[in-house]
């Protein structure tokens, strides 16, 4: 199977994808399931699958204290601003499988210090290995590196925030159902893709500019 791990919808503030045109962009790259997970909200995930439940995992990328999660298979929505460990136990209470985002890209609000990471190490399903938004290659590297030092597996994703980004960076696994399927399989799963050219951070700028003036 090939899953993008991490795609925003509109319902992101900083998001020009609506949910139709990112189940159309996934399909038509031949991607079998993408991970919805808009900003501390999930409503375009929740629309987003109700377009096509085969190819949607409800999602959420949760603005802790100290930085961001990245959630898959989540069933009831996670508010921004928890310490980590709370927002943790709410995502395991209903089964949520649990990943860090971009935990050391240097340019966005939600990476993480080393000492809160070390932290949360044994609380987490895995590590966003390759984030195809990482404006430089050494933070996704630095990622895949504190991955294996800690021996925890690897999520990738585009982190598309327009329908053009999606499946920019995937991962090639076996086949799963539901959370607990996708952690038996995750620890062979291969990571694909190629970061994202810098223009497509101006079309986050755009979508928030947009969305104050409308």
């Amino acid at each position: 199977m090939l899953v993008d791990f991490h795609v925003h919808t509109c319902a992101s503030k900083d998001s020009l994808a609506s949910p139709e045109s990112l189940v159309r962009a996934a399909r038509r790259r031949g991607l079998d399931r993408i991970v919805v997970a808009d900003h501390n909200t999930l409503a375009g995930a929740l629309a987003a699958r109700a377009l096509d439940p085969d190819l949607v995992i409800v999602g959420e990328e949760i603005m802790t204290t100290r930085g961001e999660l990245l959630a898959a298979f989540v069933t009831e929505e996670v508010p921004r601003g928890l310490s980590p460990q709370e927002t943790i136990r709410r995502l395991r209470a209903q089964g949520a499988f649990i990943s860090v985002s971009h935990p050391f890209d240097r340019w966005r609000s939600g990476a993480w210090r080393i000492e809160d990471l070390l932290e949360i190490v044994p609380l987490v399903d895995a590590i966003e290995v390759f984030n195809a938004r990482c404006l430089f290659r050494d933070d996704n590297l630095r990622a895949q590196a504190f991955a294996r030092r800690h021996g925890l597996p690897g999520t990738a994703g585009s982190d598309a925030h327009a329908a053009l980004e999606v499946g920019a960076a995937h991962l090639a696994l076996p086949p799963f159902q539901g959370p607990e399927g996708l952690r038996r399989v995750i620890g062979v799963a291969e990571t694909r893709g190629r970061l994202s050219p810098f223009w497509v951070h101006f079309l986050s700028r755009y979508a928030r500019l947009r969305k104050k003036v409308v």
